[in-house]
């Protein structure tokens, strides 16, 4: 006598409804788990590890704000001592802006420079601990995991940005509010920071260890600010100076900020293509020395 298979039970109505949900939904999970997402190609792929180099940079930031807090004491000293002594004894031209409105712009484009310009001794950190190692053997691109740092720089810029924008409205600087301008100060911000950050990288590149770039980096900040519309007009500048003012990117970031900030007259088509064209090279740059670091 053979075994006949029993019949599967059709469900009945006592059956409890959500035990075929469950289970459909169970199903659908696992083919989830089993099927591999579609990988992203193109612009798609670049701007998603661009945005993961991005978050894995502001992560530390939760871990470690102090160098927040240390980094914005320079700027605040430059605006209460410097600001408000020169606005008193009015060594410098400023038409019918006071100097500490002036200075306020030019010393949130410095805060900014000056965070990112050190920006390649993280890299040689990494390099030594070996993290960049592991990273340039993933498929993110060069230029992106380059972009991911320097944007994450111009996000930690933006925060010291705040800080500056707050103390000067504190000391009574007329700041423009209007959403837009504030918007492109952000973008402005962002795109100088850019910059030096892959200045710095690009400098990292070359020299290799952190002594140099440390030793290079503090050679050249104060020329790049001095040699600026930071602290004073490009009229009051010698000849040889104005030249050297036209080609740094600090100045075009400094007029963008004035621009946007206190209604001066300004040359915002240009600022920010400039700021644009001197973070893609350095981008570019960047990531082709790169490669230097991991051998």
């Amino acid at each position: 006598m053979s075994a006949v298979p029993a019949a599967p039970r059709p469900a009945s109505a006592d059956q409890d409804p959500g035990t075929s949900g469950s289970a459909g939904t169970a199903s659908f999970q696992e083919s989830l788990l089993l099927t591999p997402p579609r990988p992203r190609r193109g612009w798609r792929m670049v701007a998603g590890r661009l945005a993961a180099m991005c978050l894995v940079e502001l992560q530390k930031l939760r871990h470690d704000r102090t160098e927040l807090y240390t980094r914005a004491v320079q700027p605040v000293l430059w605006l209460l001592v410097f600001g408000e002594t020169f606005t008193r004894i009015r060594a410098i031209p400023t038409g019918d802006v006071p100097y500490v409105d002036y200075l306020a712009p030019g010393i949130i484009a410095q805060s900014a420079m000056f965070i990112a310009i050190f920006y390649g001794i993280m890299i040689i950190w990494e390099r030594d601990s070996g993290v960049l190692t592991k990273l340039l053997v993933t498929p993110t691109p060069r230029s992106a995991l380059v972009a991911g740092k320097a944007f994450a720089a111009g996000v930690k810029a933006l925060i010291q940005a705040v800080v500056v924008v707050l103390v000067a409205a504190v000391l009574g600087v007329s700041f423009s509010w209007n959403p837009l301008h504030l918007a492109g100060v952000a973008v402005a911000v962002m795109l100088g920071s850019a910059f030096f950050a892959c200045l710095s990288v690009s400098i990292a590149g070359i020299v290799l260890t952190r002594d140099r770039l440390m030793g290079i980096g503090q050679a050249i900040t104060m020329p790049l600010f001095f040699a600026s519309n930071a602290l004073y007009p490009v009229s009051l500048m010698p000849g040889w100076l104005q030249a050297i003012s036209k080609g740094n990117p600090l100045s075009y970031e400094v007029d963008a900020l004035r621009g946007l900030l206190l209604g001066t007259p300004a040359h915002l088509a240009l600022d920010f293509s400039v700021l644009a064209c001197a973070a893609l090279v350095g981008i570019g740059t960047a990531s082709a020395l790169m490669g230097r670091l991991a051998r």
